[in-house]
């Protein structure tokens, strides 16, 4: 399986696994032993996302990336709005190694202004959203256009969200394909 993990020194990010706390839409951790993977195709597109945004003094800072199905059932549990998760019997592009929930933090290390937090499933978080302040449309801007630079598909109602086009095309991958489980 082409599966890299995703973490410094290889990759200048900050990892900040929001799945592996309670504070998510489960009230529970989803992930016992959280990693941050990613296909190998999808880990060439974050390193250039990455080159991308270090000349503005801006780095990535990664929510969610690699989301084993196990992972995406527990969330379409808790949550089954198709607008903001993927049906786990479709597949998510996250359950794929091909998606990943980020946002962009300062040379301080502080969270740019996106107009609502991760995970927030309202329509305020899309990304064409007006009714959110100046500087976070600004900012949701800037992360989509470093983001599609480099090689990154959006979703529209999620201004965290991005994927490799034509995602359906990577396999489904389970807790127990990974080179270390986190379930």
């Amino acid at each position: 399986m082409d599966i890299v993990e995703i973490a410094p020194p290889g990759f200048d990010v900050e990892i900040a696994l929001a799945y592996a706390t309670a504070a998510n839409i489960t009230g529970l951790p989803i992930y016992r032993n959280p990693r941050c993977w990613l296909h190998c195709t999808a880990a060439q597109h974050l390193q250039r996302a990455i080159a991308l945004a270090a000349p503005l003094g801006l780095r990535l800072r990664i929510f969610d990336a690699l989301r084993p199905t196990e992972a995406q059932w527990k969330l379409w549990d808790a949550d089954p709005n198709p607008d903001f998760l993927a049906d786990p019997r479709r597949g998510s592009p996250h359950s794929r190694g091909v998606a990943v929930d980020l946002t962009l933090v300062d040379d301080a290390g502080h969270e740019l202004d996106m107009g609502t937090p991760f995970d927030d499933f309202t329509p305020l978080a899309h990304h064409a959203n007006t009714d959110v302040g100046i500087q976070a449309q600004r900012n949701r801007l800037l992360l989509l256009g470093v983001m599609t630079a480099a090689g990154w598909d959006f979703y529209r109602n999620e201004w965290w969200h991005y994927q490799l086009f034509d995602a359906r095309r990577f396999p489904l991958i389970a807790d127990a394909d990974l080179p270390q489980g986190m379930m």
